[in-house]
């Protein structure tokens, strides 16, 4: 669901294009000819409809590879020995050819570059079916839904399987997901890269050496204090089988020494599960970076369609309009409306944002949302 602060836009955008359309079919004083049909122009589609249907091309393609008791067998055994399979990488000839488009085609779909390599991976469902796979039978095939809908399951005759997302089947189901730790590491690569070319980063942090008030033995020391993530933890929101574990990354926020906003992505590769509390000491802000000693913090959700430049793009058009006023402005609603409308529905999915971190913060601090907390430290980097 999108957070109700934000606001829908383009209601006027689409009633002024409208009347454009209407007046441009009319001339003043001139004979009405016969309108021409209008003809719709569909709308381009969406980063995670492209991926879905590169995954869902490709869950149907692997079904029907079944069939061959060669196939059926080496892909029983990858999943049974493992919790992701490279399955590019296992399958040959006709398939191989059709799983390497599909690769690419979610690589474009998402704003990566075309090296990122092979992207597919296949796993069992659930646990609970590995009983069934192992005494042989024949399991279906699903892609990974970006939403709560019913499951698309198709078996090797090409026969459809409709399932509930948010109970498990008995029967075996090999679900067709994304390497979500290259994705997003790939995607961050590229969220960079685009919010520096457009502006949004600060190019070079300078090395702040002013040491905590309560700290000053450190004074002397050359380096730099951070923010270090001791302990973190998401609320349960019973996600589905369905779907893997969670990508997870938070968008820092802050003004650089140059007065400019800038965006600091910070991958969360560990969390992978709610419910579970994580102690990773991560840095998750570095204070050199920013002007001043307070910064924001958006954590994201990446279910497998975002599109990073996109992301980067609409970011930056918002970001760059936000001015220095000479004292801390929280930016954590200009991060939120610059995600376009139609990405509200589950990618990328926001989890929870924390306003006005300090670099003197020291205990737990429970997201505005309240799905999520974290115990942040201070940590001074000293220099070698």
């Amino acid at each position: 669901m999108r957070p109700r602060h934000l606001r829908r836009r383009g209601a006027l955008a689409v009633a002024a294009t409208t009347l454009a359309v209407l007046c441009a079919g009319q001339s003043l004083g001139a004979p009405q000819a016969a309108a021409a049909p209008a003809t719709a122009v569909p709308a381009p589609a969406s980063p995670a409809s492209e991926v879905h249907a590169a995954e869902d091309l490709a869950a149907r393609a692997i079904a029907g590879a079944l069939s061959d008791p060669v196939w059926n067998t080496r892909v029983r055994r990858a999943a049974l020995a493992s919790d992701e399979v490279a399955v590019t990488a296992l399958a040959d000839g006709t398939l191989r050819s059709t799983l390497a488009a599909a690769d690419r085609r979610i690589a474009a779909a998402k704003g990566l570059d075309a090296g990122v390599g092979p992207l597919l991976r296949l796993r069992l469902g659930d646990p609970s079916m590995r009983g069934a796979l192992t005494a042989g039978t024949p399991p279906w095939v699903a892609a990974a839904t970006s939403d709560d809908g019913p499951v698309t399951a198709y078996d090797s005759e090409g026969r459809i399987h409709t399932l509930d997302a948010r109970e498990a089947p008995a029967h075996p189901v090999y679900v067709v997901d994304l390497d979500g730790s290259r994705a997003l590491a790939a995607g961050l690569d590229v969220l960079n890269e685009e919010l520096a070319r457009r502006g949004v980063r600060s190019t070079a942090p300078t090395a702040r050496r002013t040491p905590l008030r309560d700290a000053s033995a450190t004074a002397a020391a050359a380096g730099f204090w951070t923010t270090r993530v001791a302990a973190v933890s998401l609320s349960d929101d019973q996600e589905p089988w369905i779907k893997g574990d969670a990508e997870i990354y938070t968008l820092v926020t802050g003004f650089g020494h140059d007065g400019k906003v800038r965006v600091d992505p910070v991958d969360m590769p560990y969390l992978d599960s709610d419910g579970v509390v994580y102690r990773p000491q991560q840095i998750l802000v570095n204070w050199s970076s920013y002007k001043y000693d307070l910064a924001d913090a958006v954590m994201m959700e990446d279910d497998g369609g975002t599109n990073y430049r996109d992301l980067a793009k609409a970011i930056a058009a918002v970001l760059l309009t936000v001015t220095d006023q000479g004292a801390y402005i929280p930016l954590v609603n200009a991060v939120l409306d610059a995600v376009p409308d139609d990405w509200w529905t589950d990618d990328p999915d926001y989890v929870d944002s924390w306003y006005t971190l300090a670099r003197t913060d020291n205990g737990t601090r429970h997201g505005a949302r309240g799905n999520g907390w974290m115990t942040l430290e201070p940590y001074f980097v000293q220099e070698l």
